[in-house]
């Protein structure tokens, strides 16, 4: 992997179900710190969701994922064969950046979350970050990890390098990166 510059946002001008999947999991994972604050043994619901995550990016089945497929919701990252009436499977040819997401996102809330349990609750501030972040990524396209990866040199599927990214000038405006 080669290192890089740039902004790696993901499409936000439709909804797809891998977007829908970050919004629905952020909003769950809000919900379950603010739980776990009160009652910590709540925090199972965190480790069960960073769990779930870790088997998306593993096997590519998304069970939130084939319920929005059954409901009509397109997907991007799904597989040739995710067609109406077949279940909804993640893309798991290669290691791309949206799929490490999955990977890394599952990995730090199932050890916060235990964490929060055995250790200290002040681990449940992690959690609510990342739901917070999740949220953010699913609605503005931008987030922290993923554009962390894309520096390290993580290949985007959703967006692929062919396409150019955009550049944050000084008074807010956005103007597109020039093709090479």
């Amino acid at each position: 992997m080669a290192l890089r510059s740039g902004i790696y946002i993901v499409p936000t001008d439709r909804w797809y179900i891998e977007r829908a999947v970050w919004l629905i999991a952020g909003i769950v994972l809000i919900a379950s710190t603010a739980a776990a604050i009160v009652q910590p043994l709540v925090a199972c619901v965190i480790l069960a969701t960073g769990l779930a995550s870790i088997a998306v990016s593993l096997t590519g089945f998304c069970i939130v994922g084939n319920v929005l497929h059954r409901l009509g919701v397109p997907h991007a990252l799904g597989t040739p064969e995710s067609t109406p009436g077949r279940p909804y499977f993640m893309q798991t040819d290669r290691w791309y950046l949206e799929r490490r997401i999955y990977l890394a996102v599952g990995i730090n809330i199932s050890i916060a979350s235990v964490l929060s349990i055995v250790h200290s609750p002040w681990w449940l501030s992690f959690t609510g970050f990342v739901g917070v972040a999740m949220v953010w990524f699913a609605a503005t396209g931008f987030c922290i990890m993923a554009n962390g990866l894309y520096w390290m040199g993580a290949e985007p599927r959703l967006v692929p390098e062919a396409r150019p990214t955009a550049a944050v000038l000084g008074d807010g405006s956005v103007r597109p990166a020039s093709v090479p």
